[in-house]
């Protein structure tokens, strides 16, 4: 630490000090010592901008991954079209749904059952009774009116509430008011029934009359529920350029009877409908009436003009109907809507149609229409994957990650005022670098076996075989056990049988086999090439020699300059590095020997050599088959174990077939039932063993009540016998016996607490295996993808790091193979789920993420730092207050100096009798 100086000037002057400047100056000193901690404070929090910003844009990146990795994500979506939209519209297609064509026909839509209950004179009009509705084969309800709202309102509210399945509503336009029945449920399940109706409406509406559509000789009155009900009222009817003629319902006044007024009588049954029209008739007015029944069981009174008879019918009734019951009129009989989907008949009560076509919605909107034949339009619906979204998207993970690496490399170099950027040389970028190269460049395996349990106690084993084929190559055969290995047949080794030695055997059979020539016995003139695969390439040159001349047949295409001239090359065209290339090439090079492949049942080439002269026929092979092509890994997590394989060969041409009968034996499971019975004794039972000899590994603990928890483990005895005796043994409360005692088994050990109620529960973890019987489960194969690598998505890295993106390579896989980029994408141990768990583990969104691990660390240090700076802060603001009162002080003193020797002085002439004034 410096030091600093106090200038006082001339003591003697008066004019003292600045004490401000001079504690200023001394404070400023003093907090030289924080300027290293707020530098690299300063420093940390330029880190955290930077760490900040980086963990945005992984939060970015990671949102473009979950959308593809996400099983109802993007990669889920379809798009849909119809031929005909006026006809059948698509409306939704879920994950489930399948990319497909298919064709349609509408033959007749649903419809939704309907109708109403007869008009009456106004909406307010008072109703009384009630009525009973149906849907479909549903339970019928009786609805009561309300006395509190008897109206059609109040009669509308209580069926809409009634749960019956129908809503009603009141219609209501200038000839009265009606309820209207609109069924819940569509389709012909849903029809509205009225089994019993008894509305009744306290003010009558006359019975209006109507003239028959398109005529003006006849018409009729409104229909009423009953034909016997009482009348009144009269009607005025006038056929042509007549008079009208009024009839009235009832008996003819004593006296006064007006002209052209007729009476229906005053006997039994005049006052109704049968009354008037016996009146009508009677009357000889040139009209004839009769009863009618309507379609919906009314009956109305129909008139119509008698021949001969000219001009128009008309009538004006203030009929009126003294009991109407309020009859139910159908308007619309519920039916289904019949279809036809890819030939086959469907039906559905909606015109909403779900999963006829699996994981797609569709909407009927008209019948097909009729072709030229006569024949139904075939509506071609077509389900597609939603190829421009994913590559939007995937073009959207392209520039978000290029956006990562490019703010990631600015952190390598300076700013623009050449300063070091806050991360620079920060091996928390380091490890941001490798994490995401490393993710980036991942394999992504083509699929699995099941897994099995990882538990060595368990003591899996495994038996069996699989093939394998890469593309169209030929078939290779993994066995289990002890063999002889082949060309195409691997075997693990004797007593060799877990996931690890499959999986060695696997990634062995990818060196490739060296082919021997072998002679023919008894001839010196004839002899193979050892077998091959059909389909399998070669590589290599094979050294012939006849006569004393040796040529060599080499595999591929001759070199541009420097071919040697005893050797001839197969080329380099398809086949060409293959058996029957290097057959051909053989006979073409007329060398006096002809070759000859042949494929025996079992699919393996031979290439056999006959020599055509005398000389003897030698050959040495360095002709190499190619090996199996496939990588095996074996895959641990969450305490189960997997064969994961992986082609060496991209895209479609490397896909991988499979078949497994691998068998996994593992030891069976001793669980623990609790029997949950009534009785007051806790019970249960450990089991079951096959056989009472079995032989058990393991141990059990068990628990009586709140005691404390007793582990039991086997003795040398570890059958059924030895463990009921050690559970006795233990003496912890618990009876342990064999069942069944006597028979053939299976076994089990009951279990029986010697203490009654609640206090007496048992509590059994058993970790118990029985080693003889074993569990024997196939592991089969599932297939996740045969992409295996960014390259097949058009996907490239450039030499900073940053991605390219060919949209077109892109789409071309998307049609070609979209399922092996659902599976590149989702399936568990796929590329994006390892991208995906990359990204989390280096950016902020796990508390373990590398750049959350910086952040938090950065936090620690500005908490320690701020907490130093501040406590420094306290001491030196102590301080400026003691050198404040200090100097203060002492500058009072130095201002008052003068005056002070002014009186020493004074009093020193007065003793000395000295002036030093010699001016006075």
């Amino acid at each position: 630490m410096g030091t600093v100086g106090l200038s006082f000037g001339s003591p003697t002057s008066g004019a003292g000090f600045d004490v401000s400047s001079t504690v200023a100056e001394i404070v400023g000193n003093l907090q030289n010592v924080e300027t290293p901690w707020k530098n690299q404070l300063t420093a940390l929090q330029s880190q955290d901008t930077a760490i900040s910003s980086l963990g945005t844009l992984f939060s970015n990146l990671s949102n473009d991954i979950s959308s593809l990795t996400d099983f109802t994500g993007i990669l889920a979506q379809k798009t849909g079209s119809s031929s005909d939209t006026n006809a059948l519209q698509l409306t939704a297609a879920d994950s489930t749904a399948v990319a497909g064509t298919h064709t349609a026909t509408v033959t007749n839509l649903a419809q939704t059952s309907s109708g109403y209950l007869a008009e009456i004179a106004g909406a307010s009009t008072k109703l009384s009774g009630s009525v009973t509705l149906q849907v479909g084969s549903g339970t019928a309800q009786t609805i009561a009116l309300n006395s509190s709202d008897n109206t059609l309102a109040g009669l509308a509210a209580a069926i809409n509430s009634s749960g019956v399945g129908i809503t009603a509503n009141v219609l209501t336009d200038s000839t009265g008011s009606r309820l209207s029945l609109v069924s819940g449920t569509s389709g012909a399940g849903g029809n509205i029934t009225v089994s019993s109706d008894s509305i009744v409406a306290a003010t009558n509406k006359p019975l209006h009359y109507t003239v028959t559509a398109g005529s003006t000789s006849s018409g009729a009155l409104d229909g009423i529920a009953n034909a016997n009900d009482t009348l009144t009222g009269s009607i005025a009817i006038t056929n042509g350029s007549g008079a009208a003629q009024t009839f009235v319902m009832g008996a003819a006044p004593s006296s006064g009877a007006a002209t052209n007024t007729y009476y229906t009588g005053a006997g039994a049954g005049d006052n109704t409908l049968s009354g008037l029209e016996g009146a009508i008739n009677t009357a000889n007015i040139g009209v004839t009436a009769s009863i009618v029944t309507n379609s919906n069981g009314s009956q109305s009174l129909s008139l119509a003009q008698a021949p001969g008879s000219s001009g128009a019918l008309t009538a004006t009734s203030s009929i009126l109907d003294n009991n109407p019951t309020l009859g139910y009129t159908s308007t619309v009989t519920g039916a289904d809507a019949n279809l036809t989907v890819d030939g086959i008949g469907v039906t559905s009560a909606s015109n909403t149609v779900t999963d006829v076509i699996p994981g797609v919605t569709f909407q009927l909107l008209a019948p097909s229409t009729k072709e030229s034949d006569g024949s139904l339009e075939q509506i071609q619906v077509v389900i597609g994957n939603d190829n421009t979204d994913v590559e939007s998207t995937v073009n959207q993970f392209v520039s978000d990650y290029n956006s990562l690496i490019s703010a990631m490399n600015t952190q390598e170099g300076n700013n623009s005022s050449g300063n070091p950027e806050p991360l620079f040389g920060s091996p928390t970028l380091s490890l941001l670098q490798q994490q995401l190269l490393g993710g980036l460049n991942v394999a992504s395996p083509n699929g699995s076996l099941d897994a099995i349990s990882d538990n060595a106690a368990i003591g899996t084993t495994l038996s069996g075989s699989m093939t394998i084929a890469v593309g169209s190559g030929p078939i290779g055969k993994i066995v289990l056990g002890a063999g002889t290995n082949t060309v195409n047949t691997f075997c693990t080794g004797t007593s060799v049988n877990t996931l690890s030695s499959l999986a060695s055997a696997i990634n062995a059979a990818n060196s490739g086999t060296m082919l021997s020539y072998s002679a023919t016995a008894g001839s010196s003139t004839a002899g193979a090439l050892t077998a091959a695969g059909s389909g399998t390439t070669v590589s290599g040159s094979l050294a012939i020699t006849v006569g004393g001349a040796t040529e060599n047949i080499a595999i591929g295409a001759a070199p541009s300059a420097g071919a040697a001239s005893d050797t001839v090359y197969t080329g380099s065209g398809s086949g060409y590095n293959m058996l029957s290339g290097l057959a051909g090439a053989i006979n073409q090079a007329n060398i006096g020997v002809t070759a000859n492949v042949t494929t025996a049942s079992n699919g393996l080439q031979t290439l056999s050599l006959t020599s055509g002269s005398a000389g003897a026929l030698s050959v040495s092979s360095g002709i190499l088959a190619a090996g199996l092509g496939v990588t095996a890994n074996v895959v641990t997590s969450d305490g189960e174990s997997s064969l994961s394989l992986l082609s060496q060969t991209a895209g479609t041409g490397g896909a991988l077939s499979v078949a497994s009968s691998i068998a996994a034996a593992s030891n069976t499971a001793l669980g623990y039932t609790d029997n949950k019975t009534n009785s007051t004794e806790a019970s249960g039972s450990l089991g079951s063993v096959a056989g009472s000899a079995d032989t058990l590994s393991g141990s059990v603990t068990i628990q009586v009540g709140s005691g404390p928890a007793k582990t039991i483990a086997l003795s040398s005895d570890n059958t059924l016998s030895g463990l009921e005796s050690a559970i006795t043994a233990a003496n912890i409360g618990v009876t342990a016996s064999i069942v069944p005692s006597t028979g053939d088994g299976p076994y089990s050990i009951q279990l029986v607490s010697g203490t009654t109620g609640s206090a007496g529960a048992l509590t059994v973890t058993s970790s118990l295996y029985d080693t003889t019987a074993k569990t024997s489960t196939t592991l089969n194969y599932t297939n996740s993808s045969d992409i295996n690598s960014l390259t097949s998505l058009g996907i490239g890295v450039n030499d900073d790091g940053t991605l390219t993106y060919d949209a077109t390579s892109l789409d071309s896989v998307l049609n070609s193979d979209y399922s092996g980029v659902v599976g590149f994408f989702q399936s568990a141990s796929g590329w994006g789920q390892t991208f995906s768990n990359t990204l989390t583990n280096a950016g902020t969104s796990s508390s373990t993420g590398i750049l959350a691990l910086a952040s938090s660390s950065n936090s620690n240090i500005e908490s320690t730092l701020n907490a130093d700076i501040s406590k420094e802060e306290s001491l030196i603001s102590a301080q400026q207050t003691s050198l404040t009162a200090e100097l203060n002080s002492a500058n009072e003193i130095m201002q008052e100096l003068p005056s002070q020797l002014d009186g020493v002085n004074e009093l020193y002439s007065a003793i000395t009798g000295y002036n030093e004034n010699t001016d006075g």
